[in-house]
């Protein structure tokens, strides 16, 4: 139905277009071919659509190659185990930067915990933002100095690990908020 309600708009052009459609001769006789394919809706009425392809050619991998590495789901935290080691940290961190603020003097220092979002401002020195990935199972921070880190837990080290760089989740909060705020903090 959709390929004759197409081919009727070509031909009503056809007709309706003087300056934009070939000679008489030519718009003619392709206005001939239209009407009789009309009937047909598996002929193109335009030679020229039935060469294109619009689709993407398949990958020519190799026949040995492999996609990306199976996930091992047995290493993966349960959701119960992960909301309950997540929300242990960031409620511990909260309570340990609220009691670091005490002691600090920086201008808008702030720590603030709402919709599962941990936010630490430290005024003109920046902002920390933390917050529990559920479905990767993950605490991600951004940092104003280290960036973006997707902290993992590690049941050897018994803490949260940055598989990348190895960096343990309260070592590197520690490092970064003395280096910002000149007062040595312990968070674990």
């Amino acid at each position: 139905m959709a390929s004759r309600l197409t081919l009727l708009r070509r031909i009503s052009k056809l007709l309706l277009s003087p300056s934009l459609s070939p000679s008489p001769p030519l718009r003619s006789s392709r206005l001939l071919f239209l009407l009789r394919n009309a009937s047909r809706t598996n002929v193109s009425p335009w030679p020229f659509a039935s060469s294109r392809s619009f689709c993407s050619d398949p990958l020519n991998l190799p026949q040995d190659s492999q996609g990306p590495a199976p996930i091992d789901y047995r290493s993966v935290l349960p959701e119960d185990e992960f909301h309950r080691l997540a929300n242990s940290t960031i409620h511990d961190l909260q309570e340990k930067l609220e009691e670091y603020g005490d002691i600090v003097e920086i201008d808008g220092f702030d720590v603030d915990y709402g919709n599962e979002v941990l936010t630490l401002k430290l005024g003109a020195l920046g902002t920390y933002v933390m917050n529990k990935q559920t479905p990767n199972r993950q605490i991600w921070l951004s940092s104003p100095i280290s960036g973006p880190s997707r902290f993992d837990w590690d049941h050897d080290t018994q803490a949260w690990v940055y598989r990348r760089t190895k960096a343990n989740l309260f070592k590197l909060l520690e490092s970064e908020l003395e280096q910002l705020c000149g007062e040595p903090v312990n968070l674990s």
